[in-house]
């Protein structure tokens, strides 16, 4: 073969005692995508930080294309050796035009004046590599998710690099933008731009991949073609064990004949259908659909954070007024938002704070917050649900994003709900850490909580609830059993309403 762009042969790292890279080996090649996988706390960051130089490794070869690399790379010599990244947290600054951030440290000018004119086209040249049609003058701040990392990836591409590094770039994008920047990933590999893909998301690494690397514990498990590997095999590889061990078990749970949620007749905001619904206590009950599909909506609808046009919510035989949460909380339910960032965390406050906002009249005094009152409420709840925090005082957004759906999990279970609406309960979440809320999840069923999973991934609809509810433009089309259901049968169902494929009803 080819002198890899990229060769590791022995890359070590350590912080202080602890050992976050041994005895690392990884070749990377021209028109090739390279995806690295593994748990949160695997080394994945670590290694990408020592390839861009922002990390100085211990020990190990570093090449690039052929050439060592010194010890303390830094992140200069690495862009001038040809690594570009694009990360999960974008670094454009938002009151800043697309072109002043596609330029920003090299704007045009001319006698010290800002050439605009040069810089709109340099910007615009830039943009169209990565198919951007788009005003150059535009502010960054009113650019959605999506263009906004199609700038960035513009801005690396800029430097003509014959590396790229994507760390969970599709996170905060919707499945159809997700797919629009894969498929960009692809023309970047048959441009012969060498890869490297990091991501939770396994289905993208199986759609856009050619080989795989995994790592656990700082050290590498298995690497070799992606078309070795199946999602189980490659699950397996990264947590060490079977993939049927990742779901709870249904026996024990709870049961009873009357419903403890209860919905009939609920028309949603925007929708021209009607949903009903019945979920008993130690049931979970999952939602599947397309995107567009309506079920972010049906919870919405259900918590009153969208007041419905029309229909009932019920909980153990009580109506809960329509399109009021707070009544709604009052009431026994609970929603963990799709976007934990935008809609669910308080980013500067501490995960103690983050808990207790939900709850705030049960540990006040007079008008005043209790402290006392506070940690007794909250910390027996984030103990019990093995939260992962040097302290509860530390602010919300320095916790890993299984735990930051932890702690909105705990908001609820401070409030005594016992309806849960769980929107994508694990997007972002790293493989570990899913199978931690799945067991959560169940164990909350066996305690008798009424629970609805809205799901993109059906696999984990499939292994982790009870019965799915299919919908199709805002309409039921389906209520099937879990054991009884394949992801064929549900994306059939999802796609024409039909309950298979030859056109038979």
């Amino acid at each position: 073969m080819t002198t890899p762009r990229i060769r590791l042969s022995g890359l070590r790292k350590t912080f202080g005692g602890t050992v976050a890279l041994h005895d690392v080996s990884l070749d990377l090649h021209a028109g090739e995508v390279h995806c690295l996988a593994g748990e949160n706390g695997a080394g994945k960051s670590t290694l990408i930080r020592v390839l861009t130089g922002a990390l100085r490794r211990d020990a190990g070869e570093y090449r690039v294309d052929g050439r060592p690399m010194p010890m303390a790379v830094g992140p200069a010599a690495a862009r001038a050796a040809g690594i570009g990244a694009v990360y999960q947290e974008l670094s454009l600054l938002p009151d800043l035009s697309v072109a002043e951030n596609l330029l920003i440290g090299g704007l045009p000018a001319r006698a010290g004046v800002v050439d605009r004119r040069r810089m709109r086209t340099e910007a615009a040249r830039k943009l169209e590599r990565v198919g951007l049609d788009l005003n150059p003058l535009t502010p960054v701040a009113e650019l959605s998710a999506a263009t906004r990392q199609l700038v960035e990836i513009a801005r690396v591409l800029g430097d003509d690099p014959r590396v790229v590094i994507f760390d969970e770039p599709t996170t905060a994008l919707s499945g159809a933008e997700a797919k629009a920047l894969l498929r960009r990933i692809t023309a970047l590999r048959e441009e012969g731009v060498a890869v490297l893909y990091v991501s939770h998301r396994l289905e993208e690494m199986f759609e856009i991949g050619d080989r795989v690397t995994v790592l656990r514990d700082g050290t590498v498990t298995r690497a070799g073609a992606l078309r070795e590997f199946t999602e189980d095999s490659l699950i397996a590889a990264m947590v060490g064990r079977d993939v049927e061990e990742l779901y709870p078990a249904a026996a024990g749970r709870s049961e009873r004949t009357a419903p403890l949620l209860r919905v009939r007749g609920l028309r949603p905001r925007g929708s021209a259908h009607t949903v009903d619904l019945d979920v008993r206590a130690g049931e979970i009950v999952g939602v599947a659909g397309l995107l567009g599909a309506g079920r972010s909506e049906l919870l919405r609808a259900i918590f009153g954070a969208d007041p419905p046009v029309s229909g009932t919510v019920e909980v153990d035989g009580k109506r809960v007024p329509s399109g009021r949460p707070r009544e709604a909380v009052r009431s026994g339910i609970g929603l963990l938002s799709e976007d934990r960032k935008e809609l669910g965390l308080l980013p500067e406050l501490s995960v103690r704070e983050n808990v207790s906002v939900a709850s705030l009249p049960a540990i006040a005094s007079r008008g005043l917050l209790s402290r006392r009152r506070e940690s007794e409420r909250v910390d027996e709840v984030l103990d019990g649900l093995r939260l992962r925090a040097g302290s509860y005082d530390q602010p919300v957004s320095t916790l890993s994003g299984g735990n930051q759906q932890k702690v909105l999990l705990a908001r609820w279970l401070v409030t005594d709900v016992r309806v849960l609406l769980f929107d994508e309960p694990t997007k972002g979440v790293d493989v570990g850490a899913k199978a931690e809320l799945y067991t959560l999840i169940g164990d909350l069923a066996s305690r008798g909580f009424a629970i609805v999973v809205v799901s993109s991934y059906l696999p984990e609809l499939l292994g982790l609830v009870d019965r799915i509810v299919v919908l199709r433009r805002g309409a039921v089309v389906g209520d099937v059993p879990a054991a009884e259901a394949t992801e064929e049968s549900l994306l059939t169902l999802a796609s024409t309403g039909r309950s298979d494929g030859t056109g038979r009803s």
